[in-house]
Parts: structure tokens; C-alpha cells; sequence
């Protein structure tokens, strides 16, 4: 079995985003030194702008398409999501493309927008009980970026507020994660646990998870 090999308990730099607390667990996929699959984690004037990108495959191609769409959004993390998907999709012409989603979070009044194409998975767990259901998904919409013609781009606003978990996985992670998933204890112990338990071990994977503090 291909040996999963989780991020540092400590994250780095740019994960350090308060009052987010927010980790990261990667699989890199058996042979290859770069992973395709990449987080985005950037605070601006408005809040926090969060991204995971999955390069078409894996191997060099992938991680250099990904390496692409990580710098187009961190160069203007406060633009929406429709923006950033759009300006990825012309600068990744050329390259095998990737799919993302982009979760842009409103600190000041607790909510985020968020956007996806392709099959990076993101889903909020609610940590408290209130008013609406106790979980959201992201409705994704098929294609590539960097490849085609982009759907229809459309993001959609729910709350998020304090001890609300957001989680973010690629493709890698079989989807049955979301079935047994549980949102007890720390961020790195879920990205952890749910890498551990649902890594398919034949491609690049990764879990971002981040809770309202």
C-alpha cells in the first residue's frame, strides 16, 4: 500500500489566517516528487480567500498547471471567485488546466462565498445548532480550467460563522469521506483522519480544513 504521508501538524505561513484555524493533509502520488493537488490560503481587506487546485493527472504537467492557478489567485486574493476562476482559465491556456474551488470567506459577517468547476469537493459542517440545515455542499459545475469553454459561473453564499468547519478534498479522497465524516476535535486531526481512511493511494490527494474560530 502507498504510504500516506500527512502535512506538518505545524502549518505553514500562510495558514496562519486568526480567527480561521485552518490545516492540511497531502498524499503525493507513488514516484513523483510534485504534487498536482495545491492549497490557497490568502488573507485580504475583506477576509480570507481559500482554494484547493487539482492539476489534470499528475506528474510534472499537473503540478506546474497548479503552480499557475496557485499564483493567479494569491496575486489578488480579494477579487470574487468568478474573477479568479476567469483569470485562471485564460492564464492556464496551454497547460493540461486544473479544476479548483474557491471559498471566499467574509470574516466581519460570517459567511462565504464560495464557487467550484470540476470535482474538488467542499462541504461546511455546522458546529452549533440554529436555524437551517446542519450542513452544505458546494454545487460543482463540469469542466476545466484552462481547457474549453468555462459553465456557467455562479457562486453561492451560506453563513459561516463561529465553530463552523469547512472541508475541502480533491479527488484522490474517495467520496464516501463525507458519509462517515466527523468534525470532532482539531482541523489537523480531521485533514488527518479523513486522509488516512480515504486516500485512493493512486493519485495526488488533499484535505483542507478550516474552522470559525
Amino acid at each position: 500500500m502507498a504510504e500516506v504521508i500527512p502535512d506538518l501538524a505545524v502549518a505553514p505561513p500562510d495558514l496562519a489566517v486568526a480567527p480561521l484555524d485552518l490545516a492540511v493533509a497531502r498524499f503525493v502520488s507513488p514516484g513523483q516528487s510534485d504534487s498536482g493537488d495545491l492549497e490557497v490560503v490568502r488573507r485580504h481587506a475583506r477576509g480570507v480567500v481559500i482554494a484547493v487546485i487539482d492539476g489534470i493527472g499528475h506528474g510534472p504537467e499537473a503540478a506546474a498547471a497548479a503552480r499557475r492557478a496557485h499564483e493567479v489567485i494569491a496575486e489578488d486574493p480579494q477579487d470574487s471567485p468568478i474573477a479568479l476562476v476567469m483569470r485562471c482559465h485564460e492564464a492556464l491556456r496551454g497547460t493540461r488546466g486544473v479544476v479548483l474551488s474557491i471559498v471566499s470567506v467574509d470574516l466581519a459577517h460570517g459567511s462565504l462565498r464560495w464557487l467550484g468547476v470540476g470535482n474538488v469537493r467542499a462541504l461546511v459542517r455546522r458546529g452549533s445548532a440554529g436555524p437551517g440545515p446542519g450542513s452544505a455542499e458546494l454545487l460543482l459545475r463540469a469542466g476545466v480550467v484552462g481547457a474549453g469553454e468555462l459553465p456557467t459561473l455562479k457562486t453561492s453564499v451560506i453563513s459561516f460563522r463561529e465553530h463552523d468547519t469547512l472541508i475541502l478534498a480533491t479527488d484522490g479522497i474517495r467520496p464516501q469521506f463525507a458519509d462517515e465524516l466527523s468534525v470532532a476535535g482539531p482541523p489537523q486531526a480531521i485533514a488527518d483522519g479523513i486522509l488516512a481512511s480515504h486516500c485512493a493511494g493512486s493519485d495526488d490527494a488533499l484535505v483542507l480544513v478550516a474552522r470559525a474560530g
